[in-house]
């Protein structure tokens, strides 16, 4: 299967970096903290995970990081350039993401929002994932979630 994204390379670190920081800043006043995808090195994400963007003519609009587990594809990053946010694209890289991990072989989707992204948490149970359990990872308090996948 072609997955609708290309995958980053070393020269898109930066733009991918700016992207996630765009995405994410607003919620450092509702976390009161700054989210872990803005710590993240992309150039090192891009080297070891699968590292998907989507372009448009401003340039990068979506970026979305998958790690494989042995168990599930954990859906580590999605990222929407903040003009294009409240337009569905969420729900479309959600849609690549069970592309790829179909592709490899995985039977569950996994990801995890900070505890007090509550509308993140409500859009990912309305698109199939369920609450799996709570745990502070990295001094974040997360709330990890799995989708189960159908082939």
């Amino acid at each position: 299967m072609t997955i609708p994204m290309r995958r980053a390379g070393p020269e898109d670190a930066d733009a991918v970096a700016a992207l996630v920081d765009a995405a994410y800043r607003p919620w450092i006043d509702v976390m009161g903290m700054t989210p872990g995808p803005m710590l993240d090195d992309y150039a090192a994400r891009i080297a070891q995970d699968w590292v998907g963007l989507r372009d448009d003519a401003q340039g990068l609009a979506e970026v979305m990081v998958l790690i494989e587990t042995d168990d599930a594809l954990l859906l580590d990053n999605l990222a929407i350039r903040p003009d294009l946010q409240g337009q569905g694209r969420g729900k479309g890289l959600l849609d690549v993401a069970e592309a790829v991990a179909r592709d490899r072989g995985f039977t569950r989707l996994r990801l995890y929002a900070h505890e007090k992204m509550a509308a993140n948490i409500a859009f990912y149970s309305r698109h199939g994932f369920a609450i799996t359990h709570r745990v502070t990872e990295h001094g974040l308090r997360r709330v990890y979630m799995e989708k189960p996948l159908t082939p």
